[in-house]
């Protein structure tokens, strides 16, 4: 069926289609809302994109989001650098710092192990974790994957492979839900879970 829009308005719909959780209903909210919006709005949005997509790249030591060699918190003298909280992605980090409740670095792996989707360890920041340990004085490495098969999967794999190095590996506890992502639980959920984590043996 033929579109109801014109070329321009339809690019426009679809390329926001294409954006994580937008389906079409709202790439055509979207769309119309910027249509209709005033045209130094618009490109204020577009001028913000475009200077993220250019000046943001990941953190050298954590693979945070930064726009510089270090992220915020890695450039933190005040943070604890003997412990250090492994994440999926930036999003879970962002979830994690609301809650007050770490005072730690992060290391963010850039996925999850995933066999069925062709994800191996290989494909993850966790040679780089590794390398962080002793340089850094990490001794306590908070596993902070979300509570799905593949987050339980990861999690066991740095278990076993950061045992032998004597460091203490630990899970967030009760309070987030079976496949449950980090980055959609509250406050109060996320910070129970911080203080009640236990540690993972091999």
């Amino acid at each position: 069926m033929a579109s109801p829009y014109t070329p321009p308005v339809q690019m426009l719909i679809d390329e926001l289609g294409r954006l994580p959780g937008i389906g079409p209903r709202s790439a055509q909210r979207l769309a119309l809302h910027l249509i209709k919006s005033e045209d130094e709005d618009v490109a204020r949005l577009a001028r913000a994109i475009i200077e993220a997509k250019q000046r943001v790249r990941f953190c050298d030591r954590c693979f945070n989001l930064a726009d510089a060699e270090l992220c915020a918190i890695c450039s933190d003298a005040k943070r604890e650098s003997n412990i250090v909280c492994v994440v999926e992605d930036s999003r879970d980090i962002a979830a994690l710092e609301r809650t007050g409740e770490f005072r730690g670095r992060y290391h963010v792996l850039l996925g999850l192990i995933d066999p069925l989707q062709g994800v191996s360890p290989e494909n993850l920041k966790v040679r780089e974790l590794i390398a962080r340990i002793k340089p850094e004085g990490i001794t306590e490495v908070v596993v902070c994957t979300s509570n799905n098969t593949e987050g339980d999967v990861t999690a066991m794999y740095l278990v076993r492979l950061l045992d032998p190095l004597g460091v203490t590996v630990s899970r967030l506890a009760s309070g987030l839900p079976v496949g449950g992502d980090i980055e959609f639980a509250d406050e109060v959920t996320l910070g129970r879970a911080f203080g009640n984590r236990r540690r993972l043996d091999p």
